[in-house]
């Protein structure tokens, strides 16, 4: 049950799941969590007693058990006898191997070696076929003896080769049920633990998996070299006739096709060596002479006269040229100074230096001819060589072609060698580490005789037990709470539906004497005024008055959400205590279809309210003087059901008008809200609406839907009051409410 939901204030609408702008949840409330809790502590004291006995029962009956374990090491070191490595390497020592060993002890194979070693299909305490029938067992055996059924050794013997299998299957099945391996912490130690009815059976089969295991590893490497041997025996044969072949076979091609060698190279190769130097040689001559020609001939497209070129520099005519050309430069210089440019000796000196350079470039010309002819030598003496390089080329192509082979032949001799002298080193490691294997695991400790049985466990089954009981006694308890859907105590009211809470009336059997538990509540009230319960109806009355500061409450309304809910005998118990103060008091039945009034009362009048409304009969007529109390009542006539509507009428308001200027409290009795649409009428007209629910029993959701009905009609709520409360069990359900003190108030009531 939900009991934090928000507080509102009286008349606001309650609080839905949907809402996002709510109040914050409350703090948790340890004290009422712990109310909770007693409300169903017979319950939770239920529930773990039972689970607690069937702990106590199992532990009982449970058949002793004894657990051997042995201890298995991994080898971290290792004995080297031989310098050799063995065909079945060794286990490493890391988590992953010895998590695969434990998997290997526990494996199906290894458990059906141990079976098959100690003779365990013979064992009833694995074979459940060999175990002694029960007593009923035995006389149906019997019977079926008598009528020509095979006993059970004769059936034992009749067993199909698949039949056989399969008991055997469950033979290994019920080993590896009671085996437990275990890694002790983080060391290469391994624990093999076997559970048995028999502890020297226990260390037996304990110790013959430990031995076993060691054994299969035996046999593995055993096996392991017995088929290298064989192999590389076989295969030794085969390479020995290979390596034979092959070494023929470069003899022969090498004399065939005279591939000769000198220095470890050919002749042809040293040939063709002397052949490449010359040619780089030649080839750099030819560049140079390139090279002195390509750049005369830039210069002299760059628009020189040749007297720069390098050959021409060099030249000792072109120097000879130049120093005649100097002085007879400068003779020309002189006469142009002296005679003039026409002067006869001017023009023959001119043309003495113009035939010197025409002698100049000549020979300019025979420098760039002599270069391009050095090139065109140099040019042929390279085509030459390269000629006869390639010539050698060619013949050592051929050898080459010819040596192809021979590499190939030669390779394949060498590699067949290799291999047969690897095999032949291998075969003979082999052969002599054959017999000195050993295994990867050591026994370290073997299993002794158990001297107390580790099963069952007393101290841990009646913990576990004790610790179930408790655990299911709290989820029945919260399952109980949360399938309690109605209102337990006043506090619930408020936090669930946001209203006040009026008050509670009192199962009566729950606070009367029993002599009077017949007796109705509302002759209870007269018989005992000064009791618990009438006291409990004077507190709601009181509740109601002042539900609305600063207004005269006089008309009441009382309804509920569900018929059965005991809202016609709080009404008639709330007139009565009111009239026995000394008020003016009238109870109306409002409730057109049960007339529950007439039935508490034990009247059944000609006229009533609807007879009223009508104005056949007077109001004076019509009511009844409940002479025990001195209330009036406007009862309804037994055929006043009539389908119009009655309480929306203006003489239904002008009936309340008149109620109001005669008596001090109108108290009217309706039908229930979801059942009838009339109480919204008369809700409305009413100075305070008391809504009725049934402690423990009306649903949640019908109390909410009806509040909201109610609120949408304009009534004003003026709270929630319980009816028939069981007040000894609302002393241990209701923390903080009223009656959770109830044992210690109940004696200051009169009896």
């Amino acid at each position: 049950m939900n009991n934090l939901m928000p507080i509102r204030a009286p008349g606001a609408r309650p609080a839905q799941s949907g809402d996002m702008d709510g109040a914050a949840p409350e703090g948790v409330d340890l004290q009422r969590l712990i109310a909770l809790f007693r409300r169903r502590l017979p319950l939770f004291l239920a529930v773990g007693l039972v689970v607690m006995v069937g702990a106590v029962i199992v532990t009982v009956r449970s058949t002793p058990l004894y657990t051997a374990t042995s201890s298995l090491m991994i080898n971290t070191r290792t004995e080297t006898v031989v310098d050799a490595q063995a065909v079945l390497s060794g286990l490493s020592a890391d988590t992953g191997v010895v998590d695969t060993e434990i998997e290997i002890l526990k494996s199906r194979q290894l458990a059906q070696r141990v079976v098959e070693t100690l003779k365990l299909e013979d064992d009833a305490e694995f074979n459940p076929a060999l175990a002694e029938p029960g007593p009923i067992a035995s006389v149906v055996g019997g019977i079926g003896t008598l009528f020509g059924a095979a006993a059970p050794d004769a059936a034992r013997a009749q067993l199909t080769a698949v039949q056989a299998q399969k008991q055997k299957e469950r033979v290994v099945d019920n080993v590896l049920g009671r085996l437990s391996v275990r890694r002790s912490g983080l060391t290469y130690v391994m624990n093999v633990g076997f559970t048995s009815r028999d502890p020297a059976k226990a260390a037996r089969i304990a110790n013959t998996f430990a031995e076993r295991y060691l054994l299969e590893q035996l046999e593995a490497k055993f096996d392991a070299t017995r088929q290298a041997n064989s192999w590389l025996n076989t295969r030794l044969g085969e390479l020995r006739g290979e390596v034979q072949q092959a070494e023929a076979a470069v003899e022969q091609y090498r004399t065939a096709n005279n591939l000769l060698s000198a220095s470890g190279a050919t002749l042809t190769e040293q040939e063709i060596s002397t052949y490449n130097q010359q040619l780089a040689t030649v080839r750099a001559t030819q560049a140079e002479a390139e090279a002195r020609l390509r750049t005369a001939r830039a210069q002299l497209s760059a628009g020189s006269n040749g007297d720069d070129v390098g050959e021409a520099l060099g030249s000792q005519v072109v120097q000879q040229l130049r120093a005649q050309r100097a002085e007879v430069s400068g003779r020309v210089a002189d006469l142009t100074s002296r005679y003039g440019p026409r002067h006869p000796d001017m023009l023959r000196a001119e043309r003495e230096l113009a035939d010197i350079d025409a002698q100049i470039q000549a020979e300019i010309r025979r420098i760039i001819s002599n270069l391009e002819a050095q090139v065109q030598v140099a040019r042929e003496r390279t085509g030459s060589m390269a000629g006869s390089l390639g010539s050698a080329r060619g013949t050592l192509a051929a050898n080459n072609a010819a040596g192809v082979r021979l590499n190939e032949l030669q390779r394949n001799a060498e590699s067949v060698k290799t291999l047969y002298e690897s095999f032949l080193g291998r075969f003979q490691e082999t052969s002599g580490s054959e017999g000195i294997e050993e295994s990867d695991a050591r026994i370290v400790s073997p299993a002794a005789i158990p001297t107390r049985a580790s099963s069952p466990n007393v101290p841990l089954n009646l913990t576990l037990g004790l610790v179930l009981a408790m655990g299911a006694g709290f989820a029945a308890v919260v399952l109980a709470i949360m399938l309690d859907t109605g209102i337990i105590t006043g506090e619930d009211i408020e936090h669930k539906f946001g209203l006040p809470h009026l008050g509670s009336v009192p199962l009566l059997s729950s606070v009367a004497d029993p002599q009077d538990r017949d007796e109705t509540p509302a002759d209870y009230i007269i018989q005992k005024p000064l009791s618990s319960f009438a006291e409990a109806v004077r507190a709601m009355r009181a509740s109601i008055l002042f539900s609305r500061i600063g207004h005269t409450i006089q008309v009441i309304t009382l309804t509920s959400a569900l018929p059965s809910e005991g809202k016609t005998t709080t009404a008639l118990c709330l007139a009565r205590v009111a009239a026995q103060s000394g008020l003016r008091v009238i109870l109306v039945d409002c409730d057109l279809r049960r007339r529950n009034v007439n039935r508490l009362l034990g009247v059944e009048p000609e006229s009533g309210l609807v007879e009223v409304l009508n104005r056949t009969v007077s109001l004076d007529q019509a009511t009844l003087l409940d002479e025990p109390s001195g209330a009036r009542i406007l009862p309804l006539a037994k055929n006043s059901f009539t389908p119009k509507d009655v309480f929306g009428t203006a003489a239904m308001d002008e009936l309340l008008v008149h109620l109001r200027a005669q008596f001090d409290l109108v108290i009217l009795d309706t039908a229930p809200v979801l059942a009838v649409s009339d109480t919204r009428l008369v809700a409305a007209k009413s100075d305070a609406v008391v809504f009725l629910a049934r402690w423990r029993k009306t649903p949640e959701k019908a109390i909410s839907a009806s509040i909201r009905i109610l609120e949408q009609s304009g009534a004003h709520i003026a709270g929630v009051g319980m009816t028939q409360v069981d007040m000894k069990a609302q002393a241990r359900y209701g923390y903080g409410d009223a009656g959770y003190y109830y044992g210690d108030y109940k004696k200051y009531y009169a009896a």
